[in-house]
């Protein structure tokens, strides 16, 4: 039994690092794709955002002299570095992808088409989305609630290295508070960094949930899947 017959993941770039300072460790890459080809094997359709930040950040890219834009460029660039590395771990335990990205590279992936994509999903595909929105000033967040959206996932699932989400940074705070549910006005209301402004509000305004889990616990994506309660639900109140 699956709670979830379709999904999209957002998973952090820096998820991808292990405990290296930059880049992408082998390793770390096998398990992630271990946890998906495990919800794949259930039946689940998939799709895949993943940030850049182990490659490149825009941000941190405006703040030593290159232009915002060329910055946020680069960025989109490294998300499909990261999509490529990931498809090639997937299809090494036997699951079948598809790389579709926001910026033309046919030599590379696919061109974002939705029809296509969810065409894809239901021949049992993972599909991974590169090059965020294709679009300079959006973050990868926003990128995968819009895919979300785009793919009518039942669910968009927040991947990161806590276990939910809490009233203050648990990494630096002990006492920091989890909440089990949550809605995105409560969300907004108390500035809680989950994901970008733009982000939350697409989901707020679809009415689409989030779950946040902590990927870097084995097993937790799958046991998300079959119904048990995990990490954190945001979504709007019934």
């Amino acid at each position: 039994m699956i709670a979830f017959s379709r999904i999209l993941l957002k998973l952090s770039g820096e998820a991808l690092m292990g405990e290296r300072q930059f880049g992408i460790d082998p390793t770390v890459l096998k398990v992630f794709a271990a946890e998906i080809a495990e919800i794949y094997n259930l039946g689940v359709q998939i799709g895949i955002v993943i940030g850049g930040g182990n490659i490149f950040r825009g941000v941190q890219a405006a703040a030593h002299g290159i232009h915002k834009v060329s910055g946020d460029q680069m960025g989109m660039l490294a998300t499909v570095i990261n999509s490529i590395a990931f498809q090639n771990a997937l299809e090494e335990l036997g699951v079948q992808t598809r790389l579709q990205t926001a910026i033309k590279m046919e030599q590379i992936a696919e061109p974002l088409i939705r029809r296509r994509a969810i065409r894809h999903l239901e021949k049992n595909r993972v599909v991974l989305f590169g090059a965020g929105t294709g679009n300079p000033y959006f973050t990868t967040d926003t990128a995968a609630v819009l895919r979300a959206i785009e793919i009518e996932a039942q669910v968009i699932i927040k991947a990161t290295r806590v276990d939910g989400v809490y009233d203050s940074d648990p990494e630096k705070n002990p006492d920091a508070v989890k909440f089990d549910e949550i809605t995105y006005r409560e969300v907004i209301e108390k500035d809680l960094r989950v994901m970008d402004h733009t982000a939350i509000t697409l989901c707020h305004e679809n009415h689409l949930p989030m779950s946040v889990i902590n990927i870097n616990q084995r097993g937790n994506l799958k046991k998300l899947i079959q119904g048990e309660f995990i990490g954190t639900l945001i979504r709007d109140k019934q």
